[in-house]
Formats: structure tokens, C-alpha cells, sequence
């Protein structure tokens, strides 16, 4: 890791506005830090556990409209609340989901896993690189002057969130825009990443079991890939 922080203190720093929790009293914010993750491309394993996330994913779809599947629909609540459009902006679990019918993306053994249980626990997931991470994680209501750097067309474009929107940061920009939607470049996961903050996002009527339920399976699945993978984790909560 670039930053002089230790996993504990990435998340013994990170912090979440009281303002956040004005707009949802019960959400939760699941920070993990896994370190030593040997990289690698996709392979046997990933993809099982990929067709297994597909396999759940094309059922769930054949009970219940994505939209009114319960997490979904919680986070499209949240997107309303500080002004955004759920139906031009989906937070990551909908935008994955609504692909898992026609194929999850293969892009490495950890995001393929990742995205696994993103899918089968119904729970938005992301990942940092740590390498390229600039502090400690804090997410905050957007001012609308902060810097939010992505690629549009090829080329690096730097954007501001809207005024109120809800963003998660590094002491070097936005690092994630509308809670869980779009990711900026600077802290993509690249085939090379080998050490990263990933983050949990829950709303009722997902509880602590749940939520904890996929942390454990994401730490098991990481761990797998090598012994020296170092995981530590913490949930972040209304006071």
C-alpha cells in the first residue's frame, strides 16, 4: 500500500457524515481490507462460482421484477433522497443484476468472485486499490465542488458531484459517486491489485446477519487464494 496507513487504520480512520445517516438511519457500511491478494486471471474456481451467482440471479429474476426485489429496492429509495434517478443511475446490485441473465463480465479471479456474491447475497460490493488510495475512507454529502476523475471516450475527464449527492472519498477526491453507482479511475482494480478496500453496503431489510454472512464468504474466497491473505474488517453505523 502507497499510504502509510495499516489495514486496522484504514478503518479505525474511516468515517461516515452524520448527514448520511439523516437520509437513512439504517444503513451500514461493511469495511474490509484484504492485503496479499495474489493476482491472477480468471479460472476454474471463479468461474464455478460465477455460474452458481448467474443460476441464482435468472431465478430471483423469475419470481420477482428487479425492481421490487427488497435491497433493490431499498437503495432505489436512498438514490431518491438526495435527488437522483434511479431509473438513469442503478446502483451497482441492479446494474449487475439486470447483466446476470445474459453473462456476468470475467475480468479476474478476485473481482469474478467478488461480483459472486455480490449477486448471491443480494448486497452492493465494491472495490479500492489500496495502492492508489490517499487516506483513510470517509463518505460525506457532496458540497459540489469536489473531484470526481473517470474516463469518458478514451480520455481522462474530471467531473463534480451534484450538490447533496452522497459520495465516498479519499483525502484525494470522490472515489465513488451516488453511494455505490460509478467508481473514478484513479482506484480502479486492475489485473495487478493486490491489495484493497472493499466496501458492503446495506439497508434494511438486510440485517447484520446478512451483511455479515457475505463478508465471511468474500474473506473465505479471498483467503483461499493464498495463505499470506490478511483480511480485517468493521462496520460503520448510525451512533
Amino acid at each position: 500500500m502507497s499510504s502509510s496507513l495499516s489495514p486496522s487504520q484504514y478503518l479505525e480512520n474511516a468515517r461516515i457524515a452524520p448527514e448520511v445517516f439523516h437520509l437513512r438511519p439504517d444503513y451500514r457500511a461493511l469495511l474490509m481490507v484484504v492485503t496479499n491478494i495474489p493476482p491472477g486471471p480468471s479460472d476454474s474456481v471463479s468461474e464455478s462460482i460465477l455460474l452458481s451467482a448467474e443460476s441464482s440471479a435468472k431465478l430471483a429474476l423469475s419470481q420477482t421484477p428487479v425492481t421490487e426485489i427488497p435491497h433493490i429496492a431499498a437503495w432505489r429509495e436512498a438514490y431518491k433522497s438526495f435527488g437522483a434517478k434511479p431509473q438513469k443511475t442503478r446502483n451497482s446490485l441492479e446494474a449487475l443484476l439486470r447483466r446476470a441473465e445474459t453473462g456476468l463480465p470475467r475480468v479476474n479471479r478476485f473481482t469474478d468472485i467478488y461480483n459472486a456474491i455480490s449477486i448471491k447475497h443480494q448486497i452492493p460490493l465494491g472495490g479500492e486499490d489500496l495502492d492508489n488510495y490517499q487516506g483513510a475512507p470517509f463518505l460525506i454529502r457532496a458540497k459540489g465542488d469536489e473531484k470526481f476523475v473517470t474516463n469518458s471516450g478514451g480520455e481522462v475527464v474530471t467531473e463534480n458531484p451534484s450538490p447533496g449527492e452522497v459520495v465516498w472519498c479519499d483525502d484525494a477526491g470522490v472515489t465513488c459517486r451516488r453511494w455505490n453507482w460509478r467508481q473514478c479511475s484513479r482506484t480502479a482494480l486492475s489485473d495487478g491489485t493486490t491489495s484493497v478496500l472493499f466496501i458492503l453496503d446495506a439497508l434494511e431489510p438486510v440485517d447484520d446477519k446478512a451483511l455479515n454472512a457475505a463478508a465471511d464468504e468474500l474473506s473465505t474466497g479471498l483467503s483461499k487464494l493464498s495463505q499470506d491473505v490478511k483480511v480485517s474488517r468493521r462496520i460503520l453505523r448510525a451512533s
